[in-house]
This record gives C-alpha cells, sequence and structure tokens, in this order.
C-alpha cells in the first residue's frame, strides 16, 4: 500500500525538547531555584500552558513569578527559547522527503504556542511540513486518540496509508490502535531504515 502522509513529532525527533525536564534542570541551575518548587508549581499548569488554555506569561507568572526574583520574565522566557536547538540530521531525514513529491509532511507534538513558534522558525521547519498540528492549537495532547485523529481528518490523511515518528512509545501506541505505521526515533540511521521497510525512501 501507497503511504501519503508522514507525521512527525518536534522534540527528540527534529531537535531537542522544548521545556521538559532536563530543560527545566538547567533553568534551575542558571537562575538559582528551588527544583521541587518549580516542578510542583509546573505540574499544576502544563497541560494547560500545552493545550493553548493559558499563555507563556501566565505560565511563568504561576510557575516562576509567583514571588519576587532577581531576573525578570523577559530573561527566563529568552533562556527558556535558548534551549531549543535542531537535530540537523533528522531535519535533513524530512527535507530530503518532502524533495521527492511523493508524501505530505506534517508535525504532531504537545507544546505551548510560543514555544512551538519559536521552534519552527529555529529549525527552518516551515520549509517542510504543510501543516503543523500542535497541542496548543488542537486543545488536546498526546496520548490522547483525540489528538491523532484530528490531525488524520483536517489532513484527510488514511491511516493505513500515513506514518506517525515518535521517540516515545506511549504517544506511538494509540496511533497504531488507529492503523498508522508507527517508527520510534533512537537515531537518524534506524530511522532510515525503518522508513525504508515501510517502503519509503529519501
Amino acid at each position: 500500500m501507497t503511504l501519503t502522509h508522514l507525521f512527525f513529532d518536534i522534540g527528540g525527533v527534529l531537535g531537542s525538547n522544548g521545556w521538559d525536564r532536563e530543560q527545566r534542570a538547567a533553568a534551575v541551575q542558571h537562575f538559582g531555584l528551588d527544583p521541587a518548587e518549580l516542578e510542583d508549581r509546573h505540574r499544576d499548569v502544563i497541560g494547560m500552558l500545552e493545550e493553548g488554555r493559558m499563555t507563556l506569561d501566565d505560565y511563568l507568572r504561576s510557575a516562576v513569578f509567583n514571588r519576587p526574583r532577581a531576573f525578570g520574565p523577559d530573561e527566563f522566557k529568552a533562556y527558556m527559547l535558548a534551549q531549543s536547538t535542531p537535530f540537523p540530521e533528522s531535519i535533513e531525514v524530512a527535507r530530503s522527503l518532502a524533495r521527492t513529491g511523493h508524501y505530505r509532511l506534517m508535525t504532531l507534538n504537545n507544546e505551548s504556542a510560543e514555544l512551538n513558534r519559536h521552534r519552527l522558525v529555529q529549525f527552518g521547519l516551515r520549509d517542510i511540513f504543510v501543516a503543523f498540528f500542535s497541542s496548543c492549537w488542537l486543545g488536546v495532547m498526546k496520548p490522547a486518540r483525540r489528538i491523532y485523529e484530528v490531525a488524520l481528518a483536517m489532513s484527510q490523511a488514511e491511516p493505513e496509508r500515513s506514518v506517525f515518528v515518535d521517540d516515545r512509545e506511549r504517544n506511538l501506541e494509540p496511533a497504531r490502535g488507529l492503523g498508522m505505521r508507527a517508527i520510534r526515533f533512537t537515531d537518524v540511521a534506524r530511522l532510515r531504515q525503518d522508513l525504508a521497510a515501510l517502503g519509503v525512501h529519501t
């Protein structure tokens, strides 16, 4: 069966995670924050942030600036954004697939709107992908089945003709349940092998 649609996660596949545990740990060290307090406050509001029900400024007021700090929100936000780094080899795989003209490439990820927009530009993804299905714009997060259903419906993709690439197994399980082909990303060499096994060649 000919595959037509390729969905890629961003954090952990096309670049570093945006605001995951390792980025928060770096911020704790850089700004001298209480790690337990940040994690506790982060857990309270991260769902609202990544589902688009809270702005990044609101998140920072709740998770970080709940008390006076020796640094300001703009400085902290700039540090957050600077944690995002692209994975050039992974991005080149996606770029090569887009160049073939055989597939429609889209992203499918959990992220806040501000971080997502920054990373799409920083990683050069707007030149490769035709649509960006992010939790902040869809109002639902992986691994909820609904986000995959919406992405498939909006892209008019048949599940059995679609591939989803993600670095976390729990995010791949719902995709498989809908009939999509699923690839767990570990490294670029394995990604190329797994794509080739499905008949997808760069």
